[in-house]
């Protein structure tokens, strides 16, 4: 730098110079002379002043900044239950100034991440719990989730999306018997449930506890109503065989209403 500022005085001694041969060979009266260089002096202070000011109004955006981001830094480190932020104390204060604006950033994007990583959990947590019939997961919606409670809430909504699945493979294995049996037992629904289970949409079926229990019990019923059949059955064929032993029914007419 005082290489710099010697360079800066020789070429102003220079320019002086010049312009002082310049003045001479013009004729440029001496009272005159001294004017200029005066005005030359002025216009040189103006210029200088006007640096000065524009590398203090510098200075003093830095440790503006400084104080902003100190501030943002804490309120960050507070809401993302962070430890505080240590900076290095005997950096100069452009690279203070820079460290601590970058490490601002980067707190604002864990942040941003934190907040849309909880609405995506949240929207399905949603979906599952009208699929399911559950509720909401427990969590503050008003401040920055931590990471422990993200991670809480991703093994959440995985059990969640376990759930669904076995209980969507349940109904569908369940319809799929109680539509035989229905068909076996010539029994049209007749209850909105039966209609339900039967007739709707297997993503469009609500996969509640209640309704997974009252599918189980309909199955039961109906797997009682055909175990009662085949009793009556039973009995109804042990009677014909009696009957047909004591009415001594000739084997060839046996044949013949065996098939029913």
């Amino acid at each position: 730098s005082e290489v710099l500022a010697a360079e800066a005085v020789c070429c102003l001694n220079r320019a002086m110079a010049t312009l002082r041969d310049i003045w001479e060979e013009i004729g440029i009266p001496e009272e005159q002379r001294l004017e200029r260089t005066d005005a030359v002096r002025k216009h040189i202070k103006s210029l200088l002043d006007m640096m000065v000011a524009e590398e203090e109004s510098l200075k003093e955006r830095l440790l503006k900044s400084i104080v902003l981001c100190r501030k943002e830094l804490d309120t960050l480190c507070r809401e993302l239950q962070l430890g505080p932020f240590e900076t290095e104390e005997e950096c100069t204060i452009l690279q203070m100034e820079k460290n601590l604006r970058t490490h601002v950033e980067v707190l604002q994007k864990q942040k941003r991440d934190r907040k849309q990583e909880l609405k995506a959990l949240q929207e399905q947590d949603r979906e599952l719990c009208d699929i399911l019939c559950t509720a909401l997961f427990s969590i503050d919606t008003g401040s920055v989730p931590s990471l422990e409670d993200l991670d809480r809430y991703r093994r959440h909504v995985a059990s969640l999306n376990t759930l669904k699945e076995q209980r969507r493979e349940e109904f569908a294995t369940n319809k799929r018997q109680i539509i035989l049996l229905m068909e076996e037992l010539d029994h049209t629904p007749d209850t909105s449930f039966e209609r339900d289970v039967v007739c709707e949409d297997e993503e469009a079926f609500c996969l509640s506890k209640d309704n997974i229990v009252a599918l189980q019990n309909l199955l039961q019923q109906l797997e009682g109503r055909r175990a009662l059949n085949e009793a009556v059955c039973a009995e109804l064929r042990a009677r014909i065989l009696a009957l047909w032993e004591r009415l001594q029914i000739p084997g060839e007419e046996r044949e013949s209403s065996a098939v029913h």
